[in-house]
């Protein structure tokens, strides 16, 4: 059987995830790696929360739960699965005085979206002339930084536990139907900051339903002056040896022949299409 869905995906976004900041400068996330270069991020965390509030799973009901200033906010432990899609695929941990901690591990699994472009401490400089003029008073002035780049991150899904948890087994037409709005929610994700609404839709996509249960194209994503890097991810569908399917927007990149030429997409729409009817024959 082919339980383990994964999808390596790429898009194109700019500025979609800050950190703590300091004065008056807004600062964006991101890592460094060997050789100076430093590249931003979207956090797992930011991805899953626009993913369950753009399905409308953001309803699983929470309470407070400690005593003191040392309160943790949790879901409420009479919360399952079998109502609340959200824990369901996201797991959970929920402390209940007489049974003690609950914990559910995450059936769907999402990595970090890290910039494939480096990033050059480009800055933006913000004032409130608009409304100072109103008054005549003095512009306030701020500065956050900007990184417009691609981005790629994966996504896994443990297809035996979904709708599975100790006591509940769900009806297969319910996990089919969970795992395949969480694949449209991903198909068609985006992200809301800063007053921007940024498109987080995959411009590429490349994965499938497998018997092992590994995200084989994660970290095999990468470009070289704009251009994607094909030998990563044609060693990667060979090591596999099953049928892995690809999504493509024609244009995206500037060796956009290769890709075609080396990785016979299809359409985004079919490929997430093909998942989905696969993802039935798992279930029904």
């Amino acid at each position: 059987m082919k339980n383990g869905l994964t999808l390596s995906l790429i898009f194109e976004a700019q500025s979609a995830n800050y950190g703590e900041g300091f004065g008056n400068i807004s600062t964006l996330k991101r890592i460094s790696r060997q050789g100076g270069d430093s590249y931003t991020y979207i956090s797992r965390q930011a991805l899953r929360y626009n993913i369950v509030e753009q399905l409308g799973w953001n309803y699983t009901p929470v309470e407070a739960m400690g005593s003191g200033e040392k309160k943790v906010i949790q879901y409420k432990p009479d919360a399952t699965i079998l109502d609340y899609p959200e824990i369901d695929l996201f797991g959970y941990m929920k402390t209940d005085k007489g049974s003690g901690a609950l914990t559910r591990s995450a059936v769907a699994r999402l990595s970090n979206a890290i910039a494939l472009e480096p990033y050059h401490s480009d800055l933006d400089f913000l004032t409130n002339m608009g409304l100072a003029k109103r008054i005549d008073a003095e512009n306030s002035i701020a500065q956050s930084e900007i990184h417009q780049s691609f981005y790629a991150y994966t996504l896994t899904v443990d297809l035996d536990r979904v709708g599975v948890d100790r006591e509940v087994h769900m009806a297969n037409e319910e996990r089919t139907k969970r795992v395949k709005q969480l694949l449209q929610g991903v198909q068609f994700l985006y992200r809301d900051i800063k007053g921007r609404r940024e498109n987080l839709a995959p411009i590429f996509a490349i994965g499938g339903l497998f018997k092992r249960k590994n995200p084989f194209f994660e970290n095999r994503l990468k470009l070289d002056r704009e251009g994607l890097v094909i030998k990563m991810i044609k060693d990667a569908q060979e090591s596999i040896g099953e049928k892995t399917w690809v999504g493509y927007v024609p244009g995206s990149f500037k060796n956009d022949e290769a890709v075609k030429g080396e990785l016979d997409p299809t359409s985004i729409k079919r490929m997430f299409d093909q998942l989905c009817l696969e993802v039935e024959a798992v279930y029904l």
